[in-house]
């Protein structure tokens, strides 16, 4: 079978900037995985509330609003690229939030990289998409989907393991030298891709009939349906995942980093091994297929619900996660695969800017719900409540838009 994985093996074999992109991402993972691991310990540590630590998923995502339109202007006035190396330096620069709020014992300083890195993501991943529709063919865009999402899980994944490891073993101070350290050397290797990197000619059966400034009016019933995957994505994941700490807080009250940060790790490999195993040949299928699209975000809450059962059972909480996001990431690769398949070359950072927003706006709104109810009525029911009627409206909105 033709899977995500064996399609970008290809594509890096024929394309040394992607090679030389995917490595500059890699390490870029391990400093944003090492940053969370930081925040996210370090909070549990000082016995924050779950309010706060809600707070602190909404601002990981949030200003990305906001760096999606820079993002999206920046791409039109210099190459994306360059857009990425800027990113890159500055994520290096946002590092003196945290460095300050571990000093001086300041939850909001911690709070502020979360802000910091919200917002270079946003700025990049309309820049990535736009690069890596120019530099692939067509026929090479499910290389490029296992690109993306290697990139994105592995943003957790690598920092995330490592940081578990190393959490207990080195201060938080090290581990943000070490963060330092990989945003620098991701910068330098983004500079080397950009020397070698070369466009290919756009293929004739992409549309381009619209102005390369796209609208949500100009869109087809099919455009709209993809941007609105990742924002219902959004809108299902997001409360459970922001939850997360705190229900692993409400399952061990006493020594709670020591099941949340397997959990985040437990996450994030499943975010990465479910795409890849995706068969590359029927991804157009797989994408129109509401059924398919709902069974995976059923999948991906019923690991979550069954989670606050499994506090005797660690290992077994676990798995639920890691299936969990196995299911959910699925539905993450076809709408990535969608925007670089059904918009032309000069309309995918703008196509893929509006699914960023539409992802963060919906993300804030359910994550903000489930941070005001987990006060009243605990993490889990806050869980229960918020993912059901997030789903529901998910259900609706596929059938809205269905082909």
């Amino acid at each position: 079978m033709n899977t995500l994985l064996i399609a970008l093996i290809r594509a890096l074999r024929r394309h040394r900037w992607l090679c030389l992109l995917g490595c500059a991402f890699v390490l870029s993972s391990l400093g944003n995985g090492l940053t969370q691991v930081v925040v996210f310990g370090q909070l549990l540590r000082w016995q924050a509330s779950p309010a706060t630590l809600t707070l602190a998923y909404m601002l990981a995502t949030l200003p990305g609003f906001l760096g999606s339109i820079w993002g999206e202007y920046l791409c039109r006035k210099i190459s994306p690229l360059r857009v990425l190396i800027l990113c890159e330096v500055l994520g290096m620069l946002a590092l003196i939030f945290p460095l300050y709020g571990l000093v001086m014992h300041n939850i909001p300083a911690l709070l502020a990289v979360q802000s910091a890195e919200a917002l270079l993501s946003g700025m990049s991943y309309p820049a990535l998409a736009l690069l890596l529709k120019r530099g692939l063919s067509t026929d090479e865009l499910p290389a490029a989907t296992a690109m993306e999402t290697l990139i994105f899980a592995s943003q957790v994944l690598l920092g995330t393991g490592i940081g578990v490891l190393l959490f207990d073993v080195l201060s938080p101070l090290r581990l943000l030298a070490i963060d330092a350290l990989s945003f620098a050397a991701s910068a330098g290797l983004l500079a080397g891709s950009a020397a070698v990197f070369h466009a290919v000619q756009p293929s004739d059966d992409v549309p381009s009939s619209t102005a390369s400034r796209l609208r949500w009016q100009n869109c087809s019933p099919t455009q709209r349906r993809t941007i609105l995957l990742l924002p219902a994505l959004a809108a299902v994941g997001s409360p459970a995942m922001a939850l997360l700490p705190a229900v692993a807080q409400q399952i061990r009250p006493v020594d709670t980093a020591e099941l949340a940060l397997p959990l985040l790790f437990a996450r994030s490999l499943g975010q990465l091994c479910g795409p890849l195993l995706l068969n590359a040949d029927q991804l157009r299928r797989y994408a129109g297929s509401n059924g398919r699209l709902l069974l995976c975000l059923a999948l991906f809450l019923g690991g979550y619900f069954l989670l606050p059962q499994m506090g005797a059972w660690p290992v077994a909480g676990l798995g639920l996660i890691f299936g969990a996001h196995l299911a959910s990431n699925v539905v993450f690769a076809l709408g990535t695969f969608g925007v670089l398949r059904h918009f032309a070359a000069e309309q995918v950072a703008t196509a893929s800017a509006m699914a960023w927003r539409g992802q963060v706006l919906i993300a804030a709104v359910a994550t903000g719900c489930a941070g005001l109810l987990a006060e009243s009525i605990g993490a889990a029911g806050a869980l229960y409540c918020v993912s059901t009627l997030s789903l529901a409206g998910v259900a609706i909105l596929l059938w809205r838009y269905r082909e």
